[in-house]
Parts: structure tokens; C-alpha cells; sequence
């Protein structure tokens, strides 16, 4: 069941008339019941100062969850998740019976600005997602927004993350990386979009549904070249968690024509770097380039075309002019 906005109100206290209804007694109840269960064992959560907690829950695994998020969870005076029904699976795993209200992106106006109201009241406020980290690919990030410019504490309380696990899992680069949410469904915005990001020297993150992967790898391949090395990672955490790995084109066709089940992350390896200039190409570049402007300025030229250090350039140009 997903609750109304009115039993939100009702909930956080802001309703000033008006008896309180038997669900209303209910939720003020359940309020007052701050507790959390870790192996059968009832603990009591601590008091939480008002602020807005956006608490990562797990991406598919109910164990991957944090002493602090269970806290939290429990101890807050309004709970906030998109779906209820989701949301309550993992209370119930822990025992926590703090009710989960709706936010989601089709009540985003309404139920934010009761949301922030309790902000205003003084209350916690706890919002989570269905799985992971709230505000990351999720319209959460305008609560977030409105809470930081009323000048609202807004507290991350870390954990999964499946963009992460991704990385961590395919074995590319992470050094450097781009999470890009979700491709564009359309077939020209997603190779314009997937253009755009073909030079990015990081590895590429993208969330990706089961019944589009593969034509984004045909897509991605095309774009980015069938030898750039990738990662399909599905089902993270769950029983039959997969990460399928190899070179854009291979991974391609291995998808061309394969069912696919449960939630994915498209992972993608960065360019590979540019081959150095050959030495004859570059020497002949310097010639033709210090006919028509001074050295130093050829140099600079030089530079732009080349990617090479403009210092080099220089003193490879002054040893070709005393040369000849």
C-alpha cells in the first residue's frame, strides 16, 4: 500500500485541527517505537538531530546495510522512500516499525513540500531509495537541493552503491571514472550522446535496462570501437550476479540475440592513449611550419597539433635550423 500525502501531514504533526484518525494513532505509535533488531537482538536507536539523512539501502542484497542506515532508518521522526512496499521489506528484515511514506518523482512537488515543512519543524527526516544511494540517478536530488538552499543540514549516510560495485567487479580502470546514469532510448540521441563521451580519458558507468543492453553494445561498439574493452555487470549482489566481460565488439554479439534478466551496469573502459607522433612526421611538421612564422611561434603551433611539450618542439626546431 502506498500512503497519501494527508496521512504524511498527519504523521509529521503539521495538521493544527481535526481529531486524530485510528491510522494517525497508528503512525504516532510506530513513531515511538525507535528500535532496530541485529540477530534477534532489540536496540534502541539513537536520537537523531534534525536534518535531512539520505541513507543508502542495499542494491539487492538486504545484508549489505550499515549499523549507521539502521539507526537512522529507526530513529527518524519522518521516513521517506519511493515505493512503500520496497521500502517496508527492509524494515521488516530488521525490525524497524517506522512507517515509509512516498516520495517519488509523481508526487515530488507535493510530498517534498511537506518534507521540508518537517525540516522547518524541527524533525529528522530519513529518504531513502529503492536500492543504493538516494539522489544518485534519482529525482530525489531536487529534495536535496531545496533542503541545502533553505539553509537544512543534509546528512549522507553511505553504502551500496551499484555504480561502484560495477567498477570495483569489471577489473578496468578506477582511477579516474564517469557516471553517466542512464543512455537516451532513442537511437540518434544515444550515439550522439555516447560521441560525446568517446574521448573522455576515464571508464565509462551507465545504468542500462535488460531489454535495451543489446543494442546499446551494438551502439557503443560502433561509437567507441569493437576493441575497447567493457564489462556487462547484472544482478549485483544477488544469487546469480554476472559480470560478463571482453572487448566492446565480442560482448556485442554476444548479446545480439540473448534474453536478458535483472538490472544492469554497463561498464566501460577508457580510450586507449593516442600513438606518440612519428619523429620524420613531426620533423617534417617543424619545416613547414617555421617557413611561414617565427620559431617560437611555430613551436606553439606545433604543440597544438602534436599534443607534444611545446619546450621540445622549440629546441628540436633550433636543432633543425642549425642543422641545415
Amino acid at each position: 500500500m502506498v500512503y497519501g500525502p494527508g496521512t504524511l501531514a498527519g504523521s509529521m504533526g503539521l495538521e493544527d485541527k481535526g481529531a486524530m484518525t485510528t491510522e494517525d494513532k497508528n503512525a504516532a505509535a510506530a513513531q515511538t517505537s525507535k528500535r532496530y533488531r541485529l540477530n534477534d537482538t532489540p536496540i534502541a536507536a539513537r536520537p537523531l538531530e534534525p536534518a535531512l539523512y539520505l541513507v543508502a539501502t542495499p542494491i539487492g542484497n538486504l545484508g549489505d546495510i550499515t549499523i549507521r542506515a539502521l539507526e537512522t532508518l529507526a530513529g527518524a521522526d519522518v521516513l521517506a522512500c519511493e515505493d512503500t512496499r520496497v521500502t517496508r521489506v527492509l524494515l521488516d528484515r530488521y525490525g524497524i516499525e517506522n512507517r515509509p511514506y512516498a516520495y517519488h518523482e509523481y508526487n515530488a512537488d507535493e510530498a517534498g513540500a511537506r518534507l521540508l515543512a518537517a525540516l522547518e519543524a524541527g524533525k529528522s527526516v530519513a529518504l531513502v531509495s529503492d536500492a543504493g544511494t538516494p539522489l544518485v540517478s534519482d529525482p530525489g536530488y531536487r529534495l536535496g537541493q531545496l533542503a541545502i538552499e533553505a539553509g537544512h543540514r543534509v546528512v549522507p549516510i553511505p553504502g551500496a552503491s551499484a555504480p561502484l560495485a560495477a567498477l570495483v567487479g569489471s577489473g578496468l580502470p578506477n582511477d579516474a571514472f564517469l557516471f553517466a546514469g542512464f543512455l537516451p532510448t532513442k537511437e540518434k540521441a544515444k550515439r550522439d550522446r555516447l560521441r560525446e563521451l568517446a574521448k573522455v580519458p576515464a571508464t565509462l558507468i551507465f545504468f542500462e535496462s535488460p531489454h535495451r543492453i543489446g543494442d546499446t553494445l551494438v551502439a557503443a561498439a560502433e561509437e567507441l570501437g569493437n576493441e575497447r574493452p567493457a564489462s556487462v555487470c547484472r544482478e549485483l549482489t544477488k544469487t546469480f550476479e554476472e559480470f560478463r566481460r571482453g572487448p566492446l565488439g565480442d560482448l556485442a554479439a554476444a548479446y545480439a540475440d540473448k534474453t536478458v534478466k535483472g538490472e544492469i551496469v554497463l561498464v566501460i573502459g577508457p580510450p586507449a592513449p593516442d600513438a606518440a607522433p612519428d619523429a620524420a612526421d613531426v620533423d617534417s611538421l617543424l619545416a613547414e611550419l617555421s617557413t611561414t612564422m617565427p620559431t617560437a611561434k611555430a613551436a606553439t603551433e606545433a604543440a597544438k597539433l602534436t599534443g607534444l611539450p611545446r619546450k621540445e618542439l622549440y629546441q628540436r626546431l633550433l636543432e633543425l635550423k642549425g642543422a641545415a
